[in-house]
Parts: structure tokens; sequence; C-alpha cells
């Protein structure tokens, strides 16, 4: 064995132990070493790591990590590069811990950890904390999902093997072992991983093939695939089955009992066209004193969904519906979720109804929170009401001539909604969603882009409004409640966007230590219509938090509401459902003491629960999303294309065609020049010509190269002689960091905008849809830091 080999063998596995002493012998057995000669020069590194302070011998003469008084042992997930190394997410307030690749204990992706850290981060100084991981606590890898392919010679009790499609796993090998059960040739399967990387078999995974979900080319299975490897629950389980046959389909004179009638009132449900599950009814009149009416009825599905039954805890166990391209996987069974919670048309249901009165400038001066019963009087559709709002297409006016007063009183309340937003200063990021179609066997064949017209606007004020009245009611009561929060940035990484704008000739007003909403609109503002426009944006976002479910009340950030909470989607997500259980708790019960206590433990669980499983739901969506138009490009190598700039990295370009699918024009395909990157400008600048390269640059491409399985879509430039050149300095030589790429050759280099990710991870995740999500219902800011409706 090599002797560097052999000294990291033995820091990992002492770092494995670090509160454990080992005699050489121990340490020899444990290795899985054999041989005199191999001792001998085990004894010797180890003599040698401890004049160098990487071991400590004790008195009884048993090797140790010599822990040192400035290091501290922290807890934290893993977060896995292909190239070995990793980093260690502690707390969104601190930077990531660097592990080195001798130094991960065989840590696996999205693993939780303990980490000693062996060099803190320095103020001023780029370079974050480092550290060694000491145990793996948690694995987050326990099912492994894939094409089974059968051993010609099967020994040893493995019969065959899964490739994994995961690029942090793709330099991993898995064996299928013999005691599960036996798959077919191409079978597509799950296996439970029961054997995970060790010293002896540091690239080796094993386990017991479970089930087989289909072949790898039978239609659907390429969505089915990817459900099973984030682990979203697919199917309803028995008892579930069972319990929902007790639920009736239509609304009887018993669960009307205390609610309030509202059949005689005119509201509507308005969503997509392919919508099939209506969670929300609106109704809107102009009240004699100049006022507004705004009724927004929702689902109330707690009614159906009893606390701790068996429908309960598969909803919790999911806590999100997850929308995939041709299917949804539903929080809910169907009877449920288009069926008796669905708002159909002309039938009553079960609601519960926030019922506002707002002023001429939009703010509620009297609202309501009750259980009710309704009756939806129209299934309308987004398209269509943008007829009538927009378009003014007589045709579509006469068929809801009843309904087009109230739609005219709508359209002028959202106005009003609208302004006041952004009079307090909420942030609005407009961005596309697609909407990719394909064909009876799931072959991609189009992708559309979904414009938000007047409606889809108009519902969004609404469901707003609604979410901010229910949260300062219950805030104000002093009660145990769930708060949907979206976080002040951190200053410093304000400071850092500040500092970012004077770049390009921008200030703002105030400072980032008591950073305002009004501040970031400012700056929209002054960037609308430039050039850098979309770069600021993307460097904004990057710049805030994540939005997340919460106990406290700690308002919403890039809406500008000192209150918030997810009222509005019972059907599609727990945390609503929740809310409404709480509302009627406290109607019932009060809000004495007693009341408060029954629910003040369990509200944190389920805020972080939903809060992880809501990433969850996420990460798959766009894993599908990015799949699937990977294979729609596959049907179009060789043509050309117009191309944004989305994303500027060390390794090439992100760029974005007008159908929302993004790729990689690799720097090893930018050969008219040397180029550097220059980070404090997010561009690569070309060492001779000056060509320069940055987000928001419009060019054309040419698509060389797509992998389904690895959602890769690579281009290769144009035309670079129309590219702009720029004054932008490169650093002097002598400083230029190594991690710059010419002809293709890669040369790795840490970076902190580089933390976490490397060229694999950002293919189809660019810095641009850090926080993306695909909402069932479109709304501009949804696609960035929040899902609202």
């Amino acid at each position: 064995m090599e002797t560097n080999k052999l000294q990291a063998s033995v820091s990992s596995f002492l770092n494995q132990h670090p509160k454990d002493s080992f005699t050489a012998e121990e340490i020899f057995q444990q290795l899985n070493l054999e041989g005199a000669s191999v001792f001998n020069i085990l004894v010797k590194e180890l003599a040698i790591m401890e004049r160098s302070n990487r071991v400590h011998i004790t008195e009884q003469g048993k090797f140790t990590l010599p822990i040192q008084s400035n290091q501290q042992l922290v807890h934290g997930v893993f977060h896995a590069n292909d190239r070995g190394f990793g980093f260690v997410a502690v707390d969104p307030e601190v930077p990531d811990i660097y592990i080195s690749e001798d130094h991960t204990a065989f840590a696996l992706n999205q693993d939780e950890v303990d980490v000693r850290i062996t060099r803190a981060a320095k103020p001023g100084d780029d370079k974050g904390p480092e550290g060694v991981v000491t145990k793996v606590t948690d694995r987050h890898f326990t099912q492994a999902v894939g094409v089974f392919q059968a051993a010609a010679d099967p020994e040893n009790g493995v019969i065959g093997e899964i490739e994994l499609k995961d690029k942090k796993l793709a330099s991993y090998h898995f064996d299928v072992l013999a005691s599960g059960i036996k798959p077919q040739n191409g079978a597509v399967i799950t296996a439970e991983v029961t054997q995970y990387p060790n010293l002896k078999h540091p690239k080796l995974m094993a386990g017991l093939a479970v089930e087989t979900i289909g072949f790898k080319d039978d239609p659907g299975v390429d969505i089915l695939q990817v459900i099973y490897q984030h682990e979203v629950p697919y199917e309803f389980p028995d008892d579930v089955k069972e319990e929902i046959k007790s639920i009736p389909e239509t609304v009887t004179d018993a669960e009307k009992a205390g609610r309030k009638d509202l059949t005689s009132e005119t509201v509507v449900t308005i969503d997509g066209d392919d919508s099939k599950d209506f969670d929300d009814a609106v109704g809107v009149y102009k009240m004699a004193n100049g006022h507004y009416h705004l009724s927004v009825n929702i689902a109330d599905v707690s009614h159906y969904v009893k606390e701790g039954s068996p429908l309960d805890h598969e909803a919790y166990r999911r806590s999100t519906s997850v929308y995939l391209t041709d299917r949804v996987v539903p929080m809910l069974p169907r009877k449920l979720s288009n069926g008796i919670c669905s708002l159909n048309p002309n039938v009553e249901r079960l609601t519960m109804t926030c019922e506002m009165e707002m002023d001429e400038e939009g703010k509620v001066v009297q609202h309501k929170i009750y259980p009710s019963v309704i009756k939806s009087d129209a299934r309308m559709t987004y398209s269509d009401v943008n007829k009538i709002l927009e378009a003014h297409d007589e045709n579509t006016r006469a068929r809801y001539a009843d309904l087009v007063p109230m739609f005219e009183t709508m359209a002028e309340l959202h106005k009003i909604l609208l302004k006041r937003r952004k009079r307090r200063g909420a942030i609005e990021f407009d961005d596309n969603e697609a909407e990719i179609i394909v064909d009876e066997t799931g072959h991609p064949i189009d992708i559309k882009v979904r414009v938000r017209g007047t409606s889809e606007r108009m519902i969004e004020s609404f469901m707003l409004a609604a979410n901010e009245t229910v949260a300062q009611h219950y805030s104000e009561l002093k009660v145990p409640f769930l708060y949907r929060v979206h976080e002040t940035p951190d200053s410093e990484r304000m400071l850092s966007f500040f500092e970012f704008l004077t770049n390009f000739g921008y200030s703002v007003k105030g400072s980032s230590k008591n950073i305002k909403p009004k501040m970031l609109q400012s700056v929209l503002k002054q960037v609308a219509g430039s050039k850098e426009e979309t770069m600021i944006s993307v460097m904004m976002l990057r710049s805030m938090k994540q939005a997340k479910y919460s106990e406290d009340s700690l308002g919403h950030f890039g809406l500008a509401a000192q209150y918030y909470t997810h009222f509005t989607s019972p059907i599609r997500r727990y945390p609503d459902m929740f809310v409404h259980r709480l509302i009627r708790h406290y109607a019932q019960d009060g809000i004495g003491e007693e009341s408060k206590a029954q629910y003040v433990d369990r509200i944190p669980e389920v805020a972080e629960h939903t809060s992880k499983l809501e990433r969850r739901g996420i990460d798959t969506e766009r894993d599908v999303d990015g799949m699937k138009k990977a294979e729609y490009m596959g049907d179009h190598i060789g043509e050309e294309f117009k191309a944004v700039v989305s994303s500027v990295m060390k390794f090439g370009l992100f760029v974005e065609l007008d159908n929302t699918v993004e790729g990689l024009v690799h720097i090893s395909q930018m050969k008219d020049d040397y180029y550097e990157y220059v980070e404090n400008q997010l561009a690569l600048v070309g060492r001779n010509t000056h060509r320069t390269y940055q987000i928001g640059q419009e060019l054309e491409v040419k698509l060389i190269r797509v992998d389904k399985d690895q959602s890769e879509v690579d281009f290769a430039l144009l035309h670079p002689e129309k590219t702009p050149t720029s004054e932008i300095q490169l650093p002097p030589r002598q400083f230029r960091n190594s991690g710059n790429f010419k002809s293709g050759n890669r040369q790795g280099s840490r970076n902190k905008n580089f933390h976490k990710k490397s060229t694999s991870t950002y293919r189809n995740n660019s810095a641009k849809k850090f926080h993306s999500t695909n909402s069932h219902k479109a709304t501009s800011t949804s696609k960035t830091y929040d899902r609202k409706k």
C-alpha cells in the first residue's frame, strides 16, 4: 500500500472514532491489512504522523486524534461533489465546512454527519472553515433505483448490478445481492441498501432487490424512476384505501350543522384549463360604502382528514402534491382531491371562508374566518377570464354575461391590491414557466411557455390577501400557529450584493445591516430594461433566503408582509390543511392555556417536516422537467437556436432558449480565445480579444449533445466574432486563479461561489433557478422564493 494512502486510511479511521485510542496492532486489524512487512510500514507511518501532529500517542502508547482546544464538533448535512470532496451545511447563517476527499468518512450526498472543525474561517478570507467527518449519523441514500443488469456469472452472492444515474454516485458500483427478489435483465428496480462504502471497499455499495417498477423502455417508467429515486410515496396504503370508502361523495345535512350557508352567494373557481381539483372559490362585490367585499372560500379538507387517522398519517408523509409533466402524485386520494374536496360547480361543498372588507386602498378593515357551505356558480379558466378582461372577446363575455360585472370588479380590486403591495415594497420577479407537452407514450413533442395574464395575477392577489389576513388574526391572538416565513437576507450577503451593484454604477440607499424590501424593489426599478437586469436579478435571488414554515410569525420579506401563512391550498399542501385544523381547534376549544398547550409542541415538528418535504417535491419536479426537456431536445441535435446567457461559471456559460430549456456551453467549446472568469463581474473575458460574456446577453448556439439520463444539454457557440468586447480588467497573471479552463482541460479550484456545486450540479440547476418551483397556480414570485397560493 502506498504510504500516502496508508496515512489517509489511518486518518479516516481515527476520524470515525475521535474519542477512542488504538494500538498499532488494533489499527492494523481494523484496516484489514495483511503481512509483517505492511505492519512495519504502518508503524513507521504512525511515527511520521505523530511528528507532524496528525496523531497523538497516549500515555498507554495508543494512537488517537490530536484534539486541539480551538476545535469543535458540529452536526450538519454533507453535500458531495462528484470529484470526491464535499461541504457540510450546519446553519444557513454560517459558511459551509469544506471536507477533503480523504476526510469524508465515506459520507454520501445528503447524509447527516458529525464534523470536527480543523480550521476555522478567518475574517476577510475567502476560504471557509475546513473539517473532517467523524461519523455518519443518518444515511440519506437508503434506496437505490435503476436498471438491473444481470451478471453473466453470478458469484459471491451477487446476481447483478444497478447503474446509478446520480452523478454524485457515478463513481460507485452497486451490487445486487442474491437474497432479494430475482429481477429480469433490463428491469427498473428498487433495492434496499445494506452495504455502504468502507475502508476495504471505498467505492462499493450493495443491497437487496425489493421491487420491479417496470422495464427500461416502458412508457412512463422514466418518470416513475425519478419518483422512486426521491422516495416520493406513489401508492396509497391499504388502510387509507379502506378509510376513504366511508367518506361520503356528497355533503350531508349533518355536516352542514354549525356552518354559515353561503350557497346563495356568487362565487367561482378560476384555474388552469387542465386543472381537475379546485380548492378555492372567490367572490367580489362593491359595497354600499364604496368598499370591496372579498370572499375567499377554501375547501375544508381537514373536515375529512381526521387528525391521527391513516389518511392523516399518509398526507403528512407526503406533505405535498408533486406535479410531473403528464401526471400528479397527489397528497390525497383522488376521491377527495377530485371529488368531495374539490369545489366543483353547482354542488354543495364544505369550505373554510376568509371574508374581508377592504377600503379604497386595499386595506382590510374588517374580516371574519369561519366554516361554511358554498355552491360554486362556474368553473372558470384563466384563459376565459383573460378573454373577458383583456381581449374583451364578445362570445366569451356573452357566454358568462351574468358574471362579467363581478370579473370586472375583481380586476379593479386586484389593481388596488397590487399597487398596495408595491407601495409597501413587495419584490416581484417575472419568470417564464414551461408546460411540456407529451404524446401517448410520454415522449415530449412540444414545450409551451405559459404567459401570466390578469386572471392569474388576480387570483394571486386574492390568495395573498387571505393568507395575510389569517396569519395576522392568529398572530394577534398570540396562540400557537403555523406560519410561512421568508426571513430578512443576511447582512454579509447583502453587502456583497451591494458591492456587486457598484460595478455597474448602481447604488442602494440604506444599510446592508438593516435591509428593507423597498431597498431591493428600488434596485429592480433602477435596472429595469437594462442589459444587466437579468444578471442583477439573479444575484439578488442568490442573496436572499429560502421561504419555509415556522412556528414563529417572522413575516415574509419578499412580499413585504408582516404576517403570512399558507391557508389556501389544503388539497395539495399539508401545512394549509393543518392551519385549517388549528382554526377549527381555537374556534371550538377557545384560546385558553389548556387549548394553546395542545399544539405548542406539535407545530415546530410540522414546520420542519413539511419544509423538508416541500424541497423534496421541488427537487423531484425539477429533475423530471430537466429530463423531459433534455429528451425533447434530443430530437433537435444539430439545430441552431437563439439563446440568452442565464449564468456564467468558470467552466462555461449556461444559456436559456426561448422555450426555457437550459444548457451548457462548456469553455472547451469557446475556442476563439482563452477565457478567464472575472468573479466580481460574473463574466468570462477573452484574454486576447476581450470578448465578454455576461448574464442576460443574447447569442446564437448550436445543439451538439444531449444526455437524457443525466438531463444534460450541451451547446456550441456560433459567431463569436459578434460578441461585444468590454473594458473589464483581467487580474495580473501571477494572481490568476488556477481554476480556469482551456481547450477542455479542467483544473479544479475551490471558490466561495463554487460551494457545493460542480459542473454536473449546475447543468440543469443554474444559479438562476436556486429557489424555483413548479407552482400549481403560476405566480411570478412563487418561481423565486415562495409558493404563494
